[in-house]
């Protein structure tokens, strides 16, 4: 059996590694940043830290703020219009899932118009070009070649899994984590831990994954909990056990915990991490008969 692995080029981890953002951007030769995130983020204060670097930078910069929980085939497709009208060639994701996740598909369908229709792009799309260029700066999630796009027309949410589009640069800070209230930690905190253990039952599953899967549950279990009580080392954790288990997820698959907690998003509004939490322990005993010698690891 062929495993194939792929990472994101870059990652930095640590207090301050938003900094490295601007050495980015000027290093590979780019001009023109589309910083990607929500209203909150800058609301309270989190994207703006971003902003002031890019300033400080004199590196020229426009944002879209239109991202929700759930991101839409209308975020995209409006996004992707913002893309072309302030002419960038780089983009900047700071946030969750959400704002990843919308990046990841604006960015694809820059380089690919072909796939303009955002339905196209379900499953393993073949696009021929690399994304344009994506630093992601994860609040709460952890940096893959996965992304979900909810289609409201038909009230369903769809998956994309592309080489192309995975970030080329991670920036984990656990600064950027410390205004996240305790619900939001809580349910992303455990989307991550079923990305781990999801990652470690699949059948796609092997050493290279298994390495990371098993640390990353390891990171998680001991710091979710410090984690939604605020506790700044148990942020600074909970980044990292994020980051390790969405390197390991996003080359081997899922579950059926990720599955049905899809639909069950895109029926009820349920945050994702939420849904996922819901699911896991049935799921757990559902598969148990098949995974026993893992579960015991």
């Amino acid at each position: 059996m062929i495993c194939r692995t792929i990472l994101n080029e870059t990652s930095y981890f640590g207090k301050g590694a938003i900094k490295e953002i601007a050495n980015e951007v000027i290093n590979r030769g780019l001009k023109k940043v589309m910083l990607v995130t929500d209203k909150d983020l800058l609301k309270f204060k989190v994207a703006t830290k971003v902003c002031d670097i890019l300033d400080e930078a004199k590196i020229d910069y426009e944002i879209y703020d239109k991202i929700k929980a759930n991101p839409t085939i209308k975020n995209v497709t409006e996004g992707v219009d913002f893309c072309k009208q302030c002419g960038a060639d780089v983009i900047v994701a700071v946030g969750g899932g959400s704002a990843i996740d919308t990046s990841k598909a604006i960015a694809i369908i820059m380089k690919n118009p072909e796939f303009a229709d955002v339905r196209s792009l379900e499953g393993c799309a073949a696009t021929k070009n690399p994304a344009v260029p994506t630093i992601a700066v994860a609040t709460t999630a952890g940096v893959t070649i996965n992304y979900v796009i909810t289609d409201e027309e038909k009230n369903r949410k769809f998956v994309c899994a592309d080489p192309h589009d995975i970030p080329v640069v991670a920036i984990i800070d656990p600064d950027m984590t410390a205004s996240m209230p305790p619900k939001l930690c809580a349910a992303t905190g455990m989307d991550a831990l079923v990305h781990a253990i999801e990652g470690y039952i699949t059948k796609g599953a092997w050493e290279l994954t298994d390495m990371m899967h098993i640390k990353a549950i390891e990171i998680i279990a001991r710091s979710l909990r410090d984690s939604v009580k605020g506790d700044p080392e148990g942020r600074a954790q909970m980044a990292l056990g994020q980051y390790i288990a969405g390197m390991g997820f996003s080359n081997v698959g899922l579950g059926i915990v990720h599955s049905m907690a899809h639909p069950l998003s895109a029926v009820y509004d349920i945050p994702h991490g939420v849904a996922c939490a819901i699911l896991l322990t049935p799921v757990l005993k559902f598969n148990a008969p098949s995974t026993a010698d893992k579960y015991r690891d």
